[in-house]
């Protein structure tokens, strides 16, 4: 199991419906599972126009979005166990438990769990990309008793 320093930032006025702490870390160390090293994470729990300026900055869409991930590179000679940050719009996430007709605590598990694979160097530009990542957070979703979020929902 690897050690994960969790560095958990709420910079959201509506706190009522957050997971927990100890939630975050679960679904922290479950993606990095297959680790034995010791990991640095921020995750920052945002409003709607923080993700916006964010994701306008960093990837050029002027909307908000659920999760953006910030991997951390070391300068060369340079060894942190910093893994990056997780930056997680608190209403984005909310709004689409609801319009997908989940559980909005397996929507939290799901989008934290992708942010930090996205962390690991996965991604989803290509439709192979796409199904390895998919069926990782599956598989990893599932050891926690959460369903297929891909499946869509009558």
């Amino acid at each position: 199991m690897p050690q994960v320093e969790l560095d958990l930032q709420i910079a959201t006025n509506d706190t009522a419906h957050l997971p927990s702490e100890a939630d975050f870390l679960l679904w922290v160390e479950k993606a990095l599972a297959n680790s034995d090293d010791e990991f640095e994470v921020t995750i920052r729990i945002v409003d709607v126009e923080e993700s916006q300026a964010l994701n306008h900055e960093y990837r050029g869409k002027d909307k908000p979005t659920n999760v953006l991930s910030f991997p951390f590179e070391a300068p060369p000679g340079l060894e942190l166990a910093l893994l990056g940050d997780l930056v997680i719009c608190n209403q984005v996430v909310a709004m689409e438990a609801e319009e997908q007709k989940k559980e909005p605590l397996h929507h939290w598990a799901h989008m934290t769990i992708h942010g930090i694979l996205h962390l690991c160097g996965y991604d989803h530009i290509t439709d192979d990309e796409a199904d390895e990542m998919e069926s990782l957070e599956t598989k990893l979703l599932a050891s926690l008793s959460i369903s297929d979020p891909y499946l869509i929902k009558e």
